[in-house]
């Protein structure tokens, strides 16, 4: 059973469409006009706004689902497309009023502040930087955005006697016949830059959008617009190039090190982009599971042995066993889609549907190691918004710090390691704690990459497209793996197009860095007191956005700091690990 909830209010009706803007006007309007004259008056004011968000968050979410599991689909696209048009913006104006009436009411003031100073500041924040004139602009990024959804979505390949997806062409790049997997990587890079000119072009609306957004709302460039608009109180862009310098020195030349190791094992003059992902002494791939009802066993049993709750609450997902706590908002009727299949949009990702307050979890799954780190990362999306589901403010669930709420998904893929005898034998186990591990220092070198890449972006919104594409390989030679690019170059140059969040989630990046050291703190926590550990980390998320980040991060056992002394202290702990891993 899912933790219970009562609703804020009853403001909302039952049979409210919360996609058409019509049917939501008079109820906004109502809220923006209503007259305040007390505390409590404020109070009720908070708790009726958050049912009526939740109801359209909600709507938005399963809009946006629909799209993304068949972006080939036509109803499930004009849906969407409607919505942003047509709804959006009047969302934004009038939440931009409510935002206001509450920040400048004489009661607020009079709030309880250690319940409500976290969310004041916040909607302060957003009041300060709103511009209406900024409103159909940011109607023509999400048009833009869901171009890229779909140029992506439609990319398959012809591989193997069979029309794959690109994801479906990983299962490829860790088999050991290495001219195998030179033709498939190859493949699917190829069919990723034949639409390369299209990509670019569709970034290249959008960067001078955004940076009309920031000038528009005062501000010099987009980089320093988003810092205020993604409410990061307790950090700076020079803390962001101070996390890349920490990267560069610590973690950079391990990585090289070791992929420098997996060479000489391999026998190999240089190493290739096709080379990453193959086991180094010639084994067999690691296959987890061979469908996604094997997958979803699997992992409902880890968590039924890590902590009975988590395991209720990943249950209480399973379509095929949730019983009575199945079903969605909006005739959603399922919390998963993990497989692979044409149409579907790339990447994984979790959505909370607020008014019925549970989770979807979204994947391509391709039986590959990758998948079940997927699903274990999104459970722990999925944990963090169940663990809310008994908190009234909206507010406090949804608007999550990306910094901590990445530490609730990149936990859960290293405190799972004891369990992942649920998958493996013995040998194989320890294969996929190294290969985890080692994915961890490469992705901190992503990581470092792509914000040290929008940062540049955003800094020089006058550049050109030959400048942007060599500002990507100069970072990459700098901070990279060292690969071997030759004859190839012309894919390197266009790698960044399978960045989604640069296209969909500007300057969403640097918070993975973020929490992979907050992760990597609550893993070596767990080694000394494991029980506690958990209990920390269910406590955090509880808590939500209720509190400033750095208290979020005290919570779970972890400090907040990702600048070089802490980069190179984690780092050692994982160097340590791994020598103790045969390879």
């Amino acid at each position: 059973m899912l933790m219970p909830f009562t609703p804020a209010s009853q403001i909302v009706p039952e049979n409210l469409d919360a996609t058409r803007a019509d049917a939501l006007e008079p109820l906004y309007r109502e809220l923006i006009d209503r007259e305040l004259h007390c505390v409590k008056c404020l109070e009720r004011l908070l708790m009726d706004r958050s049912e009526l968000d939740a109801a359209v968050s909600e709507a938005a979410s399963v809009l946006y689902i629909r799209m993304t599991c068949q972006t080939d689909d036509r109803a499930a696209t004009d849906a969407y497309t409607a919505f942003v048009e047509h709804t959006e913006p009047g969302l934004r104006k009038w939440g931009f009023e409510l935002d206001r009436k509450i920040v400048e009411a004489p009661q607020a003031g009079d709030l309880d502040q250690s319940r409500y100073a976290t969310m004041l500041r916040d909607l302060k924040a957003g009041v300060d930087i709103f511009r209406e004139e900024n409103i159909p602009l940011g109607t023509e990024l999400t048009m833009l955005a869901q171009q890229y959804s779909q140029t992506c979505g439609a990319m398959t390949v012809d591989f193997d006697g069979r029309e794959q997806t690109l994801s479906q062409m990983g299962r490829y790049n860790d088999t050991t016949d290495r001219d195998l997997r030179e033709r498939a990587w190859k493949a699917a890079a190829e069919r990723r830059y034949a639409d390369a000119d299209r990509l670019d072009t569709i970034f290249e609306q959008m960067l001078p959008l955004r940076h009309r957004i920031a000038t528009n709302a005062g501000f010099d460039n987009f980089r320093d617009y988003s810092f205020v608009s993604k409410r990061r109180f307790d950090y700076t862009p020079t803390t962001c190039h101070d996390f890349a310098a920490g990267v560069e020195r610590h973690v950079t030349p391990l990585v090289r090190r070791l992929l420098n190791d997996r060479k000489a094992a391999m026998h190999l003059d240089t190493l290739r982009p096709w080379d990453t992902a193959v086991d180094p002494m010639g084994r067999p791939p690691l296959r987890p599971f061979k469908d996604v009802r094997e997958l979803v066993d699997k992992c409902a049993r880890i968590f039924d042995t890590m902590d009975p709750e988590l395991g209720r609450m990943f249950r209480s997902l399973d379509d095929a066993n949730a019983g009575g706590e199945s079903g969605g908002g909006g005739g959603l009727a399922r919390s998963l889609d993990l497989d692979s299949r044409k149409g579907k949009a790339p990447g994984g990702y979790q959505s909370s549907r607020e008014r019925i307050r549970k989770p979807f979890i979204f994947m391509n799954a391709a039986g590959v190691q990758r998948d079940v780190d997927t699903l274990l990362h999104e459970a722990g999306h999925a944990f963090h918004s169940l663990s809310m589901r008994a908190e009234p403010l909206l507010h406090y669930r949804n608007e999550l710090p990306l910094e901590f709420a990445e530490v609730a998904s990149m936990s859960m893929e290293l405190l799972t390691y004891p369990h992942m005898h649920e998958f493996y034998t013995p040998g194989e186990d320890a294969r996929a704690r190294r290969n985890h591990l080692e994915g961890v220092l490469r992705g901190l070198v992503a990581i470092a990459i792509i914000d040290q890449f929008q940062h540049w972006i955003y800094e020089h919104p006058a550049h050109t497209r030959a400048q942007r594409h060599g500002q990507w390989v100069e970072l990459q030679n700098r901070l990279g793996l060292g690969l071997d690019w030759s004859g190839i170059e012309h894919l390197r140059r266009a790698e960044w197009h399978r960045v989604l969040h640069i296209f969909e989630m500007p300057f969403y990046y640097i918070e993975y860095g973020i929490a992979q050291l907050g992760a990597l703190q609550l893993w070596l926590n767990a080694g000394a007191d494991r029980p506690a550990t958990i209990a920390a980390y269910k406590k955090a998320l509880a808590l939500g956005a209720s509190r400033p980040l750095p208290e979020l991060f005290k919570a779970a056992g972890a400090e907040f700091d990702f600048g070089p002394a802490t980069i190179q202290r984690l780092t050692a702990r994982v160097e340590q690990e791994l020598a103790s891993i045969a390879p």
